[in-house]
């Protein structure tokens, strides 16, 4: 039954590969669910799907390989499986509490309790409030919303109270995933991946095994050979934009600062406020005492590193343009002589801007900067970074 659903998503062009799908099986064979409608269906998504994007996709196909299996009784599974109802029973009391044991007859109740329901609905006139019978609210029966019952229906409640309604009767709205979703840490460190260049560095501590073969098949003895591990060897620098207007990007920028420290072992990063001007630092709590000079980095770090500026953009255009625009100080140099610079010295630089692309026309600033960069703007989305990337690994 499996095998069609594997079909399926690769048919839905979900990239999943036979490995991932026979993890997926060991997980099953494993018993890490048994008879769970919802634990199989995550238990598959964590073990299938690597990308939020494919979420959507993946959602498609499960409901076409797997419609119909909700409506399968719990009494057509016994009958499936031949296992008679007293031998349950008393396995149940074998193993289970007394409180377990009277949590399990709580649950059996549900059909007797939708009957009830239907009935009432059938026999009520107008809106109820404050009782213990029928269907209304802040009251202690079975049925409604914002009331007390340790076992009910919940019907137009916008939160859990209590934890205990066996149903909850209320249309609830999902959202696709897109690519065109805020990014978390995870999504940044999957889209940086893309950004590599392997290379062997270091002592050579990691084991050759084709030339240990083949080493051992020349002189006829064990002769085992070494060489260098494997690294990413991709040089990155970050400025990031603080203060003032990113403040409402904090979590955002933190993320991509946390995926970027994990994926890059050669990554340097410098803060700035708007613009890049003639100082940049490293330590926000010694911004006025212990800045680093903009040109020295220029001097410092080659063109062969990858360069990311991330900021909203969002500012004076004379911040930009003119000296003296600087919102915190007296700049010598226009703010975008020093981002050209930073262009000429690192060809492959983007800009990532927090604030959502149709946004971008309404600010002079934004349109400057990109300008600047000739158009080497992404959004803060998985898109964008996965086309910033693309830009940088050009």
């Amino acid at each position: 039954m499996l095998l069609p659903f594997f079909e399926s998503l690769r048919r839905s062009n979900i990239p999943v590969s036979l490995r991932e799908f026979l993890g997926f099986l060991e997980g099953m064979r494993a018993g890490l669910v048994t008879y769970d409608l919802d634990g199989f269906y995550f238990l598959a998504r964590t073990c299938l799907v690597k990308d939020e994007r494919h979420f959507d996709r993946f959602d498609r196909a499960f409901s076409y390989s797997f419609q119909g299996v909700e409506g399968i009784s719990e009494q057509d599974v016994l009958n499936a499986l031949d296992l008679p109802p007293d031998w349950l029973t008393k396995m149940a009391e074998r193993h289970l509490t007394p409180e377990e044991r009277a949590e399990i007859d709580a649950l059996g109740a549900f059909e007797a309790l939708m009957e009830t329901l239907r009935k009432r609905l059938a026999e009520q006139q107008g809106r109820h409030q404050g009782g213990s019978k029928w269907v209304g609210t802040a009251g202690t029966s079975p049925f409604g919303a914002y009331g007390y019952n340790p076992e009910g229906v919940r019907i137009g409640q916008s939160e859990s109270r209590h934890q205990r309604a066996v149903k909850v009767w209320d249309r609830r709205e999902f959202r696709d995933f897109d690519d065109r979703a805020d990014l978390g840490s995870r999504a940044m460190k999957l889209a940086l991946r893309r950004l590599r260049k392997w290379a062997r560095d270091g002592a050579t501590d990691e084991i050759d095994l084709e030339q240990t073969i083949r080493a051992t098949a020349d002189h006829g003895y064990l002769d085992v050979q070494t060489r260098p591990e494997r690294r990413n060897a991709v040089k990155v620098l970050l400025f990031l934009d603080v203060g003032g207007s990113m403040d409402a990007h904090v979590a955002q920028a933190q993320s991509l600062f946390s995926a970027a420290r994990d994926s890059f072992k050669h990554l340097e990063y410098f803060y700035f406020h708007n613009c890049l001007y003639e100082g940049v630092w490293r330590e926000n709590a010694r911004r006025w005492g212990d800045q680093l000079q903009t040109h020295d980095i220029l001097c410092t770090y080659g063109s062969d590193y990858k360069c990311l500026f991330l900021g909203d953009a969002s500012m004076s255009p004379y911040e930009i343009s003119h000296s003296g625009g600087a919102s915190e100080h007296w700049n010598q140099e226009p703010g975008q002589i020093w981002l050209q610079r930073a262009r000429t010295q690192w060809p492959a630089s983007v800009w990532l801007n927090p604030v959502p692309q149709p946004y971008w026309d309404m600010t002079a600033s934004i349109r400057m900067i990109q300008n600047i960069f000739e158009n080497q703007m992404f959004p803060m989305t998985l898109q964008g970074l996965e086309q910033a990337i693309k830009a940088l690994g050009r």
